[in-house]
């Protein structure tokens, strides 16, 4: 039998390769990643971005999604990484990109990467904030003593799959609480493990061990994530592609990484 091949030349090969680092605020939380990527999709071709395409009878451009935060959640920290056929200036690519995209996705920073490099094996955890509003801090502090002393939490999600139970304590690596008596907020550093596991998931354990259940829905935000250091603090990913903190190899917006990891508004 003949073999079909796609007719007309190759497409390009790709030239560059471009990490971006963008948030995902207010009301876009409740936005599936699904239409999340179908935004940046648009706002590439609005901003006439020269992407380089897959080969095949279905080309498709050469987009990749690191690390996405699940529905219902603000981040400070989403990665993708796209690859062009033509060299692009970063500061023009960022601008042009946010010109294009909805309020809520903002692009604080673009560097350049190795064609052939892989972010993802930077990502192994993920530093979330997770506002308790109605819960005071002593009840927090408590709920968070009873989880960490815990050698086991099972907890139940629904998946395509079915139903299945996760040890939700296994995941996490540190964990406290701050506030005050009227709005107590949980600092959690969860690792990066298949199944993911997820705010809700953390919070569900909170629930089992301690019956932590808020009166109001609890906000989560994901201030971080990047490579895990022995300390349990999260990394920046992106350090390894900046030449240096100013250097023509990058470009930053918005609040800097010391400001992220203090906590910036969803």
């Amino acid at each position: 039998m003949a073999r079909n091949i796609p007719s007309g030349p190759p497409p390009p090969p790709p030239v560059q390769k471009l990490r971006l680092r963008y948030t995902k605020r207010g009301r876009l939380r409740f936005t599936s990643h699904r239409d999340i990527a179908r935004a940046f999709e648009r706002a590439l071709r609005r901003a006439q971005v020269p992407m380089a395409y897959s080969a095949g009878f279905s080309p498709h451009p050469k987009i990749s999604w690191v690390g996405a935060a699940p529905t219902g959640v603000a981040s400070e920290a989403e990665y993708v990484e796209i690859s062009v056929a033509e060299r692009v200036d970063l500061v023009r690519l960022q601008q042009a990109l946010d010109e294009s995209l909805p309020a809520g996705i903002d692009i604080t920073e673009v560097v350049e990467a190795p064609l052939g490099s892989n972010l993802p094996d930077r990502i192994e955890a993920s530093d979330w904030s997770i506002l308790l509003p109605g819960v005071s801090l002593d009840t927090a502090q408590q709920a968070v003593s009873q989880f960490l002393t815990a050698a086991e939490i099972p907890v139940e999600r629904l998946m395509k799959q079915g139903l299945r139970t996760l040890d939700a304590r296994a995941a996490v690596v540190r964990m406290s609480a701050a506030g005050d008596q009227d709005c107590a907020t949980l600092s959690v550093v969860v690792r990066h493990v298949t199944p993911a596991v997820r705010p809700d998931d953390v919070l569900s354990g909170l629930r089992s061990v301690a019956d932590l259940a808020p009166p109001m829905p609890p906000q989560a935000t994901r201030l971080a994530q990047g490579p895990l250091s022995e300390t349990g603090e999260v990394s920046d990913p992106l350090a390894p592609d900046r030449p240096s903190p100013e250097g023509p190899g990058a470009t930053r917006a918005g609040a800097d990484l010391e400001q992220v990891a203090a906590g910036s508004p969803s």
